[in-house]
């Protein structure tokens, strides 16, 4: 059996640390806009589709920009994937602190932040390529739990803006944590000696042929897509349902998304004690209830806690989709990891657009909450379908790593 001494003595803890730290700062500046979209309509005046699109721009642009970290870590290897996608990132940064003029600057600055985003294809290959097949949920969780950095964006950049009177000056103070991260993961991450041969691109052709590479896609875009997707829109969300300011509105944010954070190493953990389907359809059901609850728009303080349960469960499933996913596709970690961590961000894209849409047409969030409170439930379906058919290939029980 697994104890937490030999999984530390199994890897390469530097990498594994280096890995968290560009995914969290990262994903701090990704998210960056969400929180400030309500301070910036101050500037801006905005609809409620435009808000909705300004939150979602940042994720679109992590979407593509995942395929292509995916492709640069096998060629390259994580390690310069992601010191490049850290200088890279300064650039958005650069543009929203000095340069931007209009809404059309903030919408280019916006997808731009999709670099930031793009870290999670280069970070989890990273950690992931020094641990054996019995670990690799708790060190993808480890890893993951990067998107923990959504917390310092939600409680302290209106707190920023507020004591500057200005947004703007918020992009500028974030040059300063990814300079330090680039300086310590380029130290002391490295490469793990188990690097496979860089893919070709017929390869990628080859692994889309194949249906457990587009279920884990839609799995996915579901968990973390739901998590980034509310992480973005839920400041927005404080602010026009329950009329908060844009400080209070960022609080409440914060603490929805310290659950899903912080429990996606537990997520992965568990899959790897009890197996990641057990426990994702556990996870999908529980966002299921919660997201239907949520739909009645209940007293504010009901439904934080529910946000708070749904996000938990998103959170964790992240970690339960990883760890299945080195199990099927071991050799293409990076490439596979860049192709899902695509369709997740496809996901937060479109979770923010549903609600934004819908409540300017309907002048109501119930409908939008409904439509994802019926994706979680479709997502269970899919996988106690799919699960039959992975018992007899590829999983042990419940989707636990079969022994070697």
């Amino acid at each position: 059996m697994s104890n937490p001494t030999s999984f530390w003595k199994s890897g390469h803890k530097p990498s594994l640390f280096s890995a968290f730290m560009y995914f969290d700062i990262s994903f701090m500046i990704w998210v960056l806009i969400g929180p400030l979209s309500v301070v910036i309509m101050g500037d801006y005046e905005m609809t409620a589709v435009q808000k909705a699109n300004l939150v979602a721009l940042p994720v679109l642009g992590g979407s593509i920009l995942r395929l292509v970290f995916g492709f640069l870590t096998d060629y390259i290897g994580p390690k310069r994937t992601g010191q490049l996608g850290m200088l890279l990132t300064m650039v958005p940064l650069i543009w929203g602190w000095k340069f931007v003029s209009s809404l059309g600057d903030l919408h280019i600055v916006a997808l731009m932040l999709g670099v930031a985003g793009a870290s999670f294809a280069a970070a989890l290959p990273l950690a992931s390529r020094w641990y054996p097949p019995q670990y690799q949920g708790l060190a993808m969780g480890i890893a993951g739990a990067g998107n923990s950095g959504t917390v310092f964006s939600t409680l302290f950049a209106n707190r920023i803006a507020q004591h500057y009177g200005s947004w703007e000056v918020v992009f500028g103070l974030a040059l300063i944590p990814i300079a330090i991260a680039f300086i310590v993961f380029t130290i002391f991450a490295k490469d793990s000696p188990n690097q496979p041969a860089p893919k070709k691109l017929s390869h990628y052709a080859k692994v889309l042929k194949q249906r457990d590479t587009w279920l884990f896609c839609i799995m996915y875009s579901v968990t973390f897509g739901g998590f980034v997707g509310l992480s973005n829109y839920l400041t927005i969300f404080f602010n026009t349902q329950y009329g908060l300011s844009a400080v209070k509105a960022a609080d409440f944010t914060t603490l929805c998304v310290i659950a899903g954070s912080f429990f996606r190493p537990i997520g992965g953990y568990l899959s790897d004690k009890i197996g990641g389907i057990k426990v994702l359809m556990i996870l999908y059901t529980g966002a299921a209830v919660m997201l239907a609850s949520i739909s009645s728009m209940p007293p504010l303080y009901l439904v934080i806690g529910m946000l708070f349960i749904g996000m938990m469960c998103l959170g964790a499933g992240n970690g339960s989709v990883f760890q299945l996913v080195p199990q099927r596709f071991g050799d293409d970690i990076g490439l596979v990891t860049g192709i899902v961590g695509a369709a997740g961000g496809i996901g937060g894209y479109a979770l923010p657009l549903i609600l934004g849409n819908l409540y300017q047409s309907t002048g109501s969030y119930t409908p939008g909450f409904l439509i994802l409170c019926g994706i979680a439930i479709l997502s269970v379906v899919m996988l106690a379908i799919a699960q039959l058919d992975w018992k007899k290939t590829w999983i042990g029980d419940g989707g636990k790593a079969r022994s070697m």
